[in-house]
């Protein structure tokens, strides 16, 4: 193209906002309306070059369009708005060439129709076509003008729904907002609809061939003369709906696989001018499809529909077409391509686009295009500048080789601009694919991980999960204070890994109370990796000394975020998600009071173990008198016991079972109460272990002083049995001391826990396994009977609370004096 592009400048709006969708369209004769995407709307006079009115609506404006009736319908978010433009239009009489233009304020009362979400509008005939999001789908709605003469007055019709895709572009979650749809409508030959005055081309009704209609749509609706509504949607599809056949649906023409910026039609026919032989479709990355009819000859069954697609480079920001040229904006420059190509033929190869050195450049009309070959477009740039666009007379196609050499540098520099742009998309693309096939293996890794936390084997005992946490207890002292600390280890034997967004949970609460009334503590700890065969150590306080209420139950469960893996902006795109945040149990363990002793040694001599606690022996020791009374009544000082006795039979079976180096003869049993007592301190039971202080790997005597939780001093031995003309056989005993009731039913219900675990693993030939000895058991029923109608007996009478305590105490050092043997 030969000469340089005439750049008129009509008037000034000032910078314009990014994210807004700005429009130019012609309406009435020499008006020129143009939409910034605010909520104004200008009506500017090219003859005058002026202002002529001023609308301002009650929210962005998206779409406009003339209606036959010379008025304006205007297209906001929640409504359509009727405007007529006559009165505004119309100078009053003496006014001058640079008056104010007239200003109207759009008030609900222009409103015809309610909606939501709009984004196009589009007249065909008496129909009134209405395009917009609605949830997770687009919806396109039909209305009929009513039989009024009142203006704006539409009746619904029907609507069809399509489901929404994803866009796919790359950009940020804000500019999927931003983008609107594209409406236009086809007719087979001339349309025979009526239309505003003026160009098809400028209302978006183009009539093209009836052999390409045909086959695009379907011999129904050529027959039928059926108006086709085809529109292009921000994920790239082009789909098309005929309006006058019964039952149509909607179908997808075709999909560019990037955000439509453009649909039209073009290449006009020799022999009839109204008809277009080719329809254009341009992508925002610069994908061009030219949709023709391709007549290879009878040998291939005659004529099919074209799909001819080419790249130019991009981004395209805003298209418009004349009779064979499409122009488009980069933003950096305005170019124009010859649809038909050097030769004039309608399938020759699409040349290379020309730049027309304009930049700027994001709204684009034609303004005018006659026979002589004179072209006026109307652009509005970036900065607010719209300008009369007027390419030079005279254009010609040349090859390469008769361009000037600065016309050849220029076209160099612009097709190396253009290859460094793709290099920079395809850069920046390729950089996208990769994070999102990473996310897509850490979300799988995740999906695998959860099936095998809810999988059946979540009911397998602890020590066969895959996942799964163990702990052990230990006491620390800190500025004088005692505490009792669990070391929760977290192990993963599975093959999936535990990466970002996994945290393990860990609540602690006494077992004693419900989950309604425990006041329980939480602690989380965030995973960054925790691969197979590989183990977390987290370490939390459970208790402080004389501060708790044992057993404590301690939940273990693993949480994931998928904020760990997907960005807040892309988890608003999953309409149908409910949480983000899912929760995974995976087992419980249980701290009793012997996993809370501390040893102190074998012997009972042993010294204070600081000031504080002869401050606080003296304290308790002043509680205890005031809890007497002066009648000396209340709780005594002595010392309580229980025993429990169990088979050594059974011992010696079991314990040889676990493994503890016991054999059957007659030196081990003599061990057989050491290793018992070190099977109950420091083995693992509920999933949690006593911590070893040192090198101490357990203790050499079977008799064991110890502090318990609420600081008092406890002794546990274990000793062997074995009475002499006795019916009862060998057996151990179990025997727990302490000046303490608390610490001694704490241990005793601890002793029994672990004991019930032990007889869950009796062999089935051991010879353990028999019955209790009648006798024994019905004479501990009969002193059970006598206690419990003594207690009846003192609860039916009117005794006080301090007679009643130490009865009831007397009573359960009796029954506990009721030693059953577990066999």
């Amino acid at each position: 193209m030969e000469g340089r592009c005439a750049v008129d400048t009509w008037t000034e709006f000032g910078f314009l906002r990014a994210s807004n969708t700005p429009k130019v369209k012609l309406v009435v004769g020499t008006h020129v309306v143009v939409c910034t995407g605010d909520e104004e709307v200008y009506v500017f006079n090219v003859q005058d070059k002026r202002f002529a009115a001023v609308l301002q609506f009650p929210e962005g404006v998206v779409d406009l369009i003339e209606s036959h009736d010379k008025h304006l319908l205007v297209a906001c978010c929640s409504g359509v708005y009727c405007v007529d433009l006559q009165p505004l239009l119309v100078r009053p009489h003496g006014s001058s060439a640079s008056s104010d233009p007239a200003e109207l304020k759009i008030s609900s009362e222009f409103c015809v129709l309610g909606g939501r979400g709009l984004s196009s509008l589009l007249l065909v005939g008496p129909l009134l076509l209405t395009l917009g999001q609605r949830n997770t789908s687009w919806l396109l709605t039909l209305y009929k003008t009513a039989q009024q003469k009142q203006p704006g007055s539409y009746e619904m019709l029907r609507s069809f729904s399509l489901p929404r895709l994803s866009p796919v572009s790359q950009g940020s979650a804000k500019t999927e907002h931003t983008r609107r749809s594209l409406l236009i409508c086809v007719h087979s030959g001339r349309p025979t609809l009526p239309v505003p005055s003026g160009s098809h081309l400028t209302h978006r009704q183009f009539g093209i061939e009836p052999v390409l209609f045909k086959l695009l749509f379907g011999v129904d609706a050529a027959l039928a003369k059926s108006p086709v509504v085809i529109w292009g949607l921000p994920d790239g599809r082009l789909c098309f709906l005929p309006l006058h056949l019964s039952g149509s649906q909607i179908r997808v023409l075709h999909s560019l696989e990037q955000p439509v910026a453009f649909v039209g039609a073009s290449v006009v026919s020799e022999t009839d001018p109204g008809q277009a032989q080719c329809l254009v479709a341009v992508g925002e990355r610069g994908r061009v499809v030219l949709i023709r009819t391709d007549r290879s000859g009878p040998e291939t069954g005659g004529s099919t529909a074209g799909f001819a697609e080419r790249c130019v480079p991009g981004p395209v920001k805003c298209c418009c077409v004349d009779n064979n040229r499409l122009y488009y904006s980069t933003g950096s420059d305005l170019l124009t391509l010859n649809l038909l190509g050097s030769s004039g033929r309608q399938d020759a190869a699409v040349q290379i686009p020309t730049s027309l050195n304009v930049c700027r450049v994001i709204a684009l009309a034609v303004h005018t295009c006659n026979e002589a070959g004179e072209v006026q477009l109307i652009g509005l740039s970036d900065r607010g500048t719209l300008s009369g666009i007027k390419l030079p007379n005279g254009e010609q196609e040349v090859g390469m080789s008769k361009l000037h050499a600065s016309q050849v540098g220029r076209s160099v520099r612009d097709l190396l601009s253009a290859i460094g742009d793709i290099c920079e998309r395809a850069s920046a693309l390729k950089t996208v694919i990769k994070s999102q096939k990473l996310t897509l293996k850490r979300l799988n890794q995740v999906v695998n991980t959860c099936f095998l936390l809810k999988s059946p084997e979540e009911h397998l005992p602890t020590e066969e999960k895959p996942i799964r946490c163990c702990a052990t207890v230990d006491w620390s002292r800190l500025l004088l204070k005692d505490s009792l600390n669990l070391t929760c280890v977290l192990e993963n034997s599975s093959s999936c890994t535990l990466e970002r967004g996994w945290t393990l949970c860990i609540s602690v609460c006494p077992l004693s109370c419900s989950p309604v009334e425990a006041e329980s503590s939480n602690f989380t700890f965030p995973i960054l990796n925790l691969s197979p065969g590989g183990a977390l150590e987290v370490s939390v306080p459970v208790a402080a000394a004389g501060g708790a209420a044992f057993p404590l139950t301690v939940n273990c469960s693993l949480a994931f975020s998928l904020l760990g893996v997907l960005e807040e902006q892309e988890l608003e795109s999953f309409a149908g998600l409910q949480s983000s945040f899912f929760t995974f149990s995976l087992n419980s363990l249980t701290v009793d009071w012997l996993h809370a002793l501390q040893v102190i040694g074998p012997t009972a001599a042993q010294r204070s173990r600081a000031t504080t606690d002869a401050v606080q022996a003296f304290l308790s020791s002043r509680q205890m008198k005031r809890r007497q009374g002066p009648d000396g009544g209340g709780e005594s000082s002595a010392v309580y016991s229980a025993c429990v006795w169990v088979s050594l039979e059974l011992l010696r079976d079991t314990l040889r079972t676990r493994m503890l180096g016991l054999g059957t003869s007659e030196e081990e049993s003599a061990s057989i109460s050491l290793s018992l007592l070190n099977w109950l301190l420091f083995e693992s039971h509920g999933g949690v272990k006593m911590g070893r202080r040192g090198d101490q790997d357990g203790t050499s005597s079977s008799e064991v002083h110890a502090r318990s939780p609420n600081e008092a001093t406890v002794k546990l031995s274990v000793k062997e049995v074995n009475e002499e003309n006795s019916v009862k056989e060998a057996h151990v005993e179990v025997q727990i001391e302490s000046s303490s009731v608390a610490a001694v039913c704490g241990l005793r219900h601890a002793v029994l826990r672990r004991l019930q675990s032990l007889l869950a693993m009796v062999p089935v030939e051991t010879a353990a396994a028999k019955m209790v000895q009648i006798s024994d058991l019905k004479s501990a029923l009969q002193r059970a009977e006598i206690q419990q109608s003594g207690i009846s007996e003192a609860l039916s009478s009117d005794v006080s609370s301090a007679q009643m305590n130490p009865f009831l105490l007397d009573v359960y050092q009796k029954l506990r004096e009721n030693r059953l043997l577990m066999i």
